[in-house]
């Protein structure tokens, strides 16, 4: 069994100047991502408005399938027209770790 994790630190359009409107970008993503049966949540720069950090989780029998469930999660955010991803960091744990 593996287990993947993936945090994605977005740049959100200058209008989200309210926790509301930053909602209104943040909402659509997290729900585009479960479409890949990932775990997903806004987890941090949860009291700045510009910016937002997305997680997912994913787990596999493969590691080679989790890595392509957090490509496809990663393509999806990178093609936002409204937001910019700045930083992903992943992590990859196998049954030794």
């Amino acid at each position: 069994m593996f287990t993947g994790t993936a945090v994605f630190d977005l740049l959100l359009p200058g209008d989200s100047r309210s926790l509301k409107a930053k909602r209104s970008y943040v909402r659509p993503i997290v729900a585009a991502l479960r479409r890949f049966e990932v775990s997903a949540a806004e987890v941090g720069a949860l009291d700045l408005h510009g910016r937002a950090q997305v997680a997912v989780a994913v787990v596999a029998a493969e590691a080679s399938h989790v890595r392509e469930v957090l490509d496809s999660c990663e393509r999806l955010i990178a093609g936002r027209p409204e937001t910019e991803l700045l930083s992903v960091r992943r992590r990859l744990y196998g049954e030794d770790d």
